[in-house]
């Protein structure tokens, strides 16, 4: 499948949703601009109710095999729904059945190193950059005919959702990102934070280094253990729980693509000449037009921009929500009622 956007796109079909009850997490929302009203509200779910997709799926897109989990009708309005590190499509296993249910057909790839995605060529560059993590999304939808979706992420996820909305925006019908603006720069990571801040990003530090190299792929498995634990020190999954999401770490790829995406943020290593022009608009840290819920959960132990600091960096109508219960940073598994509605009530701005 080519890399170039196909610009001829089916066009969707018209949608309606389900009201339902209402939700059962709290949420703070301080907004620049809000929803009228609520169209639906998504039925209240026990996180970890679902343990399995329904239908696993592989397409070639770019320079990759990409797997995937698809919900909900083939003729629906698509929502894509993006994971993070150390991370996988089970954060959204609660997720996607109930945006299915409200009229969506939704997809939730494996992103580059993670699960059953895997490299066209055995020479194309591992390269974890996080524009050309973009990129492979963008050749999926055109892998898949889908000519605009809302894409909604957290983590490197997040950071992926961003950054096609800033370089590709006629793609995103409308946005939910955790942390909120999350789009970097080489140039902008070489200012040192605070001390406390760059404590934070212990692993980040680790992982420029070859010996933590050799200590995430040998103790793979328990050093994602123990970043689920800190990131989201109120969540208590059970180990089945890990252990699902734990498997897509065994890509042959993943390691590799892993550090490089750290050590590229700090500039230790080179990304690809192809992504250049959009890693120079990136640098910019370009305003998000599109309509934009940004969340954040309560308790999120993972290093995180505050909600005043990126506020400006949406155009668009814009909302943030604050999720309440001890909500830490893989908010869509641990408040998957609270993620879906922001996607439903996101798409009626």
């Amino acid at each position: 499948m080519s890399e170039q956007i196909n610009h001829h796109r089916r066009r969707f079909f018209g949608m309606t949703a389900i009201a339902l009850a209402a939700v059962e997490f709290g949420v703070a929302g301080t907004a620049a601009a809000q929803s009228s009203a609520t169209a639906a509200s998504v039925p209240a779910i026990k996180p970890g109710t679902n343990t399995s997709f329904e239908a696993l799926k592989q397409v070639k897109a770019g320079v990759l095999d990409i797997g995937y989990a698809e919900a909900g009708k083939a003729d629906a309005p698509v929502v894509l729904l993006l994971h993070g590190w150390p991370y996988d499509i089970y954060s959204f296993v609660d997720v996607a059945p109930l945006l299915a249910t409200a009229g969506y057909r939704v997809i939730v790839p494996y992103l580059r190193g993670y699960g059953t995605t895997r490299f066209l060529d055995d020479q194309t560059p591992r390269n974890g950059q996080p524009s050309a993590l973009a990129a492979d999304m963008i050749a999926l939808l055109d892998a898949l005919d889908i000519e605009k979706a809302v894409i909604a992420g957290y983590d490197w996820g997040g950071r992926t959702a961003n950054i096609m909305a800033a370089l590709w925006p006629e793609r995103c019908k409308a946005m939910v990102s955790v942390s909120g603006y999350l789009i970097g720069s080489q140039e902008a990571n070489k200012k040192p934070l605070p001390p406390k801040a760059e404590l934070a990003w212990w692993y980040q530090f680790y992982f420029a280094t070859e010996r933590g190299r050799q200590g995430y792929e040998s103790n793979t498995h328990d050093f994602a253990k123990l970043i689920w634990q800190t990131a989201s020190p109120k969540w208590n999954f059970d180990d089945a729980t890990f252990d699902r999401s734990a498997a897509a770490f065994d890509n042959p790829d993943h390691v590799a693509i892993v550090i490089h995406n750290y050590r590229w943020r700090l500039g230790l290593v080179e990304g690809e000449a192809k992504y250049d022009a959009y890693e120079t608009t990136l640098a910019a840290t370009p305003v998000i037009s599109v309509p934009t819920i940004t969340m954040e959960g309560d308790a999120n132990g993972a290093p995180h921009p505050q909600p005043s600091a990126y506020a400006g960096k949406f155009s668009g109508k814009y909302e943030h929500r604050t999720i309440g219960g001890g909500i830490g940073h893989n908010l869509p598994q641990e408040a998957p009622q609270a993620f879906a509605q922001a996607v439903i009530d996101v798409d009626r701005f």
